[in-house]
Parts: structure tokens; sequence; C-alpha cells
């Protein structure tokens, strides 16, 4: 029988960041396909056969193809238990994939051959940094024509600063891709021939891939090879679990190339759950008392119920069903009495769970993003998730005022997950606040498609938001002018909307007496 502490060290949490396309959601279902979580894997733009990715169980993530939503999968190989967050690449729903980096251990990077490293793959690694997490990357699509490997390499270290080493090597390109060389294990993975060729001492450099691959090739990978053992960077454990080195895979998760040595290589690398930070120290995942903090809040992921799940994040103790917790940030007592294991949408009841386990907990109204809950007798907050100011504004109306109900409930429970910004007005109107357009996009598609809610959708004039905190609101409200607008986020906690940075400027400079905040921090309202 195992201990606790041997079962957190088997846990594996681990988030996949991308450019958009690059094929991050196409990897995430080749590893379940390994995990013998699913049977079949789906594409992201599967369309004749209605075959779709398991992290992609939206309907409008089906119809459009891409990823809106981060999903959470959990599933175990080779004796370690895998939590796998897949994230939304579009960059409009960037705020929901820094939260869930808030909540992993290690970051899976994949990047495609063809175009390197481009814009979100830069913004999602500067998340990575300033956390500290060991990042694995992950040379997508070398089936096609790609950059040459030692550009693809020499990019990490130019564009993101991050120093790697690689641990499997590509054998061609394209049309003349015909495997993988795993340099840690010293073995050729052939493409096509699905054979692989265990080397002797001397590595590429014997004979024992004479025959087996083109002699261009070999001569190619030979010359690589020695070029990577005397000008690479060795390889360092301890800098990689301190995300100062990169170790780098090759293959193609489309044609399932090279996952599996991925994941192999990933599982024996990749850090278990370790400390996490709070507001007045660390908390150990060998501590007795159980806590944890919620990432992310999705409503209607069963349709036919309208439901809400709080997905939590174990950090330390064991979680028991039916457990009664305390709510930091309102100091309430929980009990929390239906919690369950999550594979996407699906989901089955969990009794029992411990720290590096991530349980969905379901929410009837009382949780917000960043929420900590604990049964240690001293409050505690693990570090704010990160927010980003909205730069999109509009205000909203049903169409159908018969509606108003549905309309009501769906933008009360959409806000709560944090997918986009919802505020009111004075006069109660509904005022929503986004990243990018296809938030707008997506939010009316999903009023209308899970509330039955047709909405009307105006645009205004404002580009910024900051929360205010003033002594004399009546004083607030005299400083407005046609270029702001008092509103009041769904916790009631008053914000300005602001025309341009200039207007913002003017405003601060007029009125230093009033606190304006980019960012909440629980203890300050």
């Amino acid at each position: 029988m195992t201990t606790r502490h041997e079962e957190i060290q088997k846990r594996r949490i681990f988030g996949i960041i991308s450019h958009p396309d690059a094929g991050k959601t196409t990897l995430t279902e080749k590893l379940l396909l390994h995990g013998g979580a699913i049977r079949q894997a789906g594409t992201v733009k599967a369309r004749r056969n209605d075959k779709f990715a398991t992290s992609d169980w939206m309907e409008i993530e089906k119809q459009r193809g891409i990823s809106v939503t981060s999903s959470v999968m959990q599933f175990e190989y080779d004796d370690k238990v895998i939590s796998i967050m897949d994230t939304p690449g579009h960059n409009d729903f960037g705020e929901d994939t820094f939260r869930i980096l808030t909540s992993v251990d290690s970051a899976v990077m994949v990047i495609d051959g063809a175009k390197g490293i481009e814009t979100q793959t830069r913004k999602l690694f500067k998340v990575c940094a300033m956390r500290h997490i060991p990042v694995f990357t992950f040379i997508n699509k070398l089936d096609r024509e790609t950059k040459d490997p030692f550009d693809l390499i020499q990019e990490l270290e130019d564009v993101l600063g991050l120093p790697s080493v690689p641990v499997t090597w590509p054998i061609g390109c394209g049309l003349n891709f015909q495997g993988i060389y795993d340099i840690l294990k010293n073995e050729a993975v052939l493409y096509k021939a699905d054979k692989i060729i265990k080397l002797g001492e001397n590595g590429v450099f014997g004979p024992e891939l004479e025959g087996e691959i083109s002699g261009f090739n070999l001569s190619s990978l030979r010359d690589e090879i020695e070029l990577i053992q005397g000008a690479g960077n060795e390889f360092d454990m301890e800098a990689i679990s301190c995300g100062k080195l990169s170790p780098v895979f090759f293959g193609s998760a489309l044609s399932d190339f090279g996952t599996t040595q991925f994941l192999r290589h990933f599982l024996d690398m990749s850090p278990a759950p370790g400390p996490r930070k709070t507001t007045d120290g660390f908390v150990n995942p060998g501590d007795d008392f159980f806590s944890g903090f919620i990432f992310k809040i999705q409503a209607n992921m069963n349709p036919a119920h309208r439901d809400r799940l709080a997905f939590f994040r174990i950090c330390s103790g064991t979680f028991e069903r039916g457990m009664t917790v305390k709510l930091s940030r309102t100091g309430k007592e929980m009990k929390l009495a239906q919690s369950t294991m999550l594979m996407a949408n699906h989901r089955e009841n969990v009794e029992e769970a411990i720290a590096g386990d991530i349980i969905g907990i379901y929410d009837t109204g009382n949780y917000q993003i960043g929420d900590t809950l604990s049964t240690r007798k001293e409050t505690l907050f693990f570090e704010p998730l990160p927010t980003f100011p909205p730069e999109l504004f509009a205000l909203v109306t049903p169409k159908d005022t018969m509606k108003a109900k549905q309309f009501q409930k769906g933008v009360s429970q959409l806000a709560q997950e944090g997918a986009i910004q919802v505020y009111r007005n004075e006069y109660n109107e509904v005022i929503i606040g986004a990243v990018g357009q296809l938030q707008f996009e997506v939010f009316q598609y999903r009023l209308e498609n899970e509330y039955n809610a047709k909405i009307r959708m105006d645009r205004l004039e404002f580009s910024l938001a900051r929360w205010v905190h003033a002594e004399d609101f009546d004083t607030v409200k005299k400083m407005l002018d046609s270029r702001t607008m008092l509103v009041f986020d769904h916790f009631d906690r008053p914000l300005i909307l602001f025309a341009n940075q200039f207007t913002l400027n003017y405003f601060a400079e007029k009125n230093p007496d009033i606190k304006l905040l980019e960012a909440l921090d629980v203890k300050q309202f």
C-alpha cells in the first residue's frame, strides 16, 4: 500500500500552450489516446465524420474548429496520474490560459516547425517564465516542410531567452522525414517503417542505421549530432526543474509520431506537485490541512442541467467528499457534498483526492475565480490570479423582453465563469467588456444557444477599465463626463470606464485622492 507522499509524487499537472493552429489540441488528443482515456483521437478540424477533439466539447468549438475555453483531462499512464490542461490558443481568450498556468506544475509548449515561435507563444511563455514554470518544447509537424532544426533551437534562445537541450532529433523533414533519434536513449525511431533501432556505443556514427535510412539523411544526422555534442547545451535536470532550460522534442502530433517518446521522457523529467505560494508564505503538498484554490468556473458543462462547476486545484491535504471547509474570502463554512473528476465535459463522482489532483466542485453561486478553500484554522490566501482589463465594451439588451429572465440568468452565469467581464451601470443596464471581438461573438452565441436569449449589442466608445476606491462616491460621480462611465461588476465593486489612456491620465491627475486599480487584490475590497 502506497503512502500519501508516494501518491503525491505520482501526480503530474501540466498545461499545453501554443499559438493557434500549432497543434496543441491534436497533441492533447494523442496523449489521451496513449493513456487509454479515449479509444479514438479526434482532431480540431474534423468535419465530415463529426469526430472532434475531446477537449473541444462546446458546440461553438466544433463549428469553428478552435478552442475557446480551457479543458481539464485526467488519466493514468505508466503509474502516473496525469492532469492535462488544454488551453485556448486564440489571443482573445488569453486570460483563461493565464489562469490555467497558475494551477499547473509544468508547461508543454507546442511550436509549428514551419512557422517557429509566434506571437501568442511569446505571451504565454512570459507567464511561465514569471512563475518559473518548467517548459518542455514539442516542435510539431515534422512530416511537413519545416525550418532548419538548429534555426528553431536558436529561436528559443533569441526570441524567448530560453536555453534548450534536444532530447530527440529529427531525421530529415517533409517528404524526406524518416524518423527521430532519441539522444538520451540512444535509439532511432523510424517513421514509416514503424521500427525502433537500438544503437551501439558509437550512436549514430555506428553501422546500425546504414541501409535503414537514406545516405543523405544519415550523413546529415551525423553532422548535426556532432554539432550538438560539441556546441549544444548540456543536459541539466536542475536547470530544467526551475525553468532555465527547456528539453526539446520533435515529432508529428497528427501522425502520432514522436509523441510516445515525448510522453515517457516528460513523465520522467517533469516535477511532481511542490510548494505553492500564499500571501503569508508557502503551503506544502504534504501538509496535513486541506487547501487549494479555484482557477476556473464553467457554466453549462451539462446543458441538460444548466449546472456550474468550479475547477479546484488541491495544494495540500486530502479531499473527502462531504467535508467542511472555509471560504477565505467570506469566512463562511462550505460543505463540499458534490465533487467530480474531469475529462473535458465528462465526469465521475470522486470520494477522495489529494494534493496534485484537479477536481470539480458544484457551484450554486458561492464561488469566484481565485477563491481559496481550506481547513486551516488561520485564514489562508493563495496568490491572486492574474486579471486583464478589457479593451472593448458593449451595451447588451435582450431582443425579446419576454426572455428577460433567461437573459439575466445567462449574463450572470457567464460573468461568474470569467470568460467575459460583465458590468451594470446606475440604470441596471448590462455592459460587457472583452479583450477581443471573438469574446463578444462567443458570448452572443452562448446566450442564444444555451439560454435561448437573443441579444442586441451596441459598441461603446471606451477602451480602459479601472476599479475605483474612494471614500466619497458622490465626489467621484461629479468628476465624470461623457468620456467616462461609472459601472459595477457582478460583485457590486465600482469601476470607471475611460475613453482612452489620455482620459485616464487626466482623471488621475485631477483626482489624486481617488485610487484606481488595474487588478484586484482580495484584501483591497
